[in-house]
């Protein structure tokens, strides 16, 4: 316990030195001294605290709370399906925002519907969260009436399948605006985010990781498998639903905000299981939240730095672990 708190200790140290490091890393580098300034309301030009609050802020407190919702859902789908290599968008959540876009995007020039009030108020993000939470209904349908959970990961990775085919249709008659801002939002974003939408964002996502934080002792009995869990009297059903309905708020709607954000998901709960050497979910999962936050800022650094999307720094930092922790770590579970 005594490794645990000061791990615990020092990721939540550096979490807020890459935090704040986030605020003062940028296109016009600021001083840590005006970056404390203008977040406290002290002395600090006005062109300086407006780059700080009205963008950087936004950014980094984007790149912490989906950080750690990808981590936290990845963790429980890893757990969930008893596979190392399970993410949060296994269930189709990522190809049904992305369709929900490509509507969006593509598919209302098409049918000429894209000045429409209601298609122009729906915009990027309520149009993938709508289509993310569409997949994750139907799959959630399904897991009512079929009990082996590797059959609904089956479904759920064909229905992702059917569902970027139909993407890939939009893409192929749409015009070159048209898929120009669609490519773009599939290499993911921290930086378009609102003040608007992170009023949004930020309840959903904390929503999201309180359920995730409520399942973890189910989390815990799924590690000795369904059957044994259901000896001790876990619901599986009722535990099913609410990791699903966790996945949905956290990595549903990162994914219609950001974009499809990948890797994070998938290779941070493996780094949380290294640090930490533990199968416990009571500190898998804040270890996770914690790394995820810390990685996905990071990332955010160098993205800026080499003024690359997001998605190509993740996958470029995500891969390398996914593949050391399946070569040298063959029994995860």
């Amino acid at each position: 316990m005594k490794r645990s708190a000061l791990l615990f200790t020092l990721l939540g140290i550096l979490t807020l030195g890459l935090f704040v490091l986030d605020l003062a890393v940028g296109s016009v580098a600021i001083p840590l001294r005006d970056v404390w300034a203008a977040l406290t309301g002290g002395p600090c030009d006005a062109t300086t605290a407006d780059i700080i609050l009205k963008i950087r802020l936004l950014k980094a407190v984007t790149a912490l709370f989906a950080g750690a919702a990808l981590a936290a859902s990845g963790l429980e789908m890893q757990t969930l399906f008893r596979n190392p290599l399970a993410g949060p968008y296994v269930l189709g959540i990522s190809s049904g925002a992305g369709l929900g876009v490509a509507l969006f995007l593509l598919g209302a020039p098409l049918l000429g519907i894209a000045g429409h009030s209601f298609v122009q108020s729906l915009g990027v993000a309520g149009a993938a969260w709508i289509g993310s939470a569409l997949v994750l209904a139907v799959v959630m349908a399904v897991s009512r009436r079929i009990k082996d959970i590797m059959v609904i990961l089956i479904l759920g990775m064909m229905f992702g399948s059917g569902v970027s085919s139909v993407v890939e249709i939009l893409q192929y008659l749409s015009d070159e605006a048209a898929l120009k801002s669609f490519v773009i939002w599939t290499m993911g974003s921290l930086g378009d985010v609102t003040s608007a939408q992170l009023k949004i964002l930020l309840p959903v996502v904390a929503a999201g990781l309180v359920l995730a934080v409520a399942v973890i002792k189910p989390l815990n009995l799924l590690l000795l498998g369904e059957n044994y869990a259901r000896t001790m009297g876990l619901n599986i059903q009722r535990t099913r639903t609410l990791i699903f309905l966790s996945t949905v708020l956290l990595a549903g709607t990162v994914t219609a905000f950001c974009g499809p954000v990948g890797f994070i998901g998938l290779a941070v709960p493996h780094l949380a299981r290294m640090l930490f050497a533990a199968a416990d979910h009571r500190i898998l999962m804040p270890a996770s939240m914690l790394v995820g936050a810390a990685m996905l800022l990071v990332c955010d650094l160098a993205a800026k730095s080499l003024a690359l999307p997001i998605n190509t720094i993740t996958a470029l930092m995500g891969i390398p672990v996914v593949v050391v922790v399946v070569i040298r770590n063959r029994t995860i579970f």
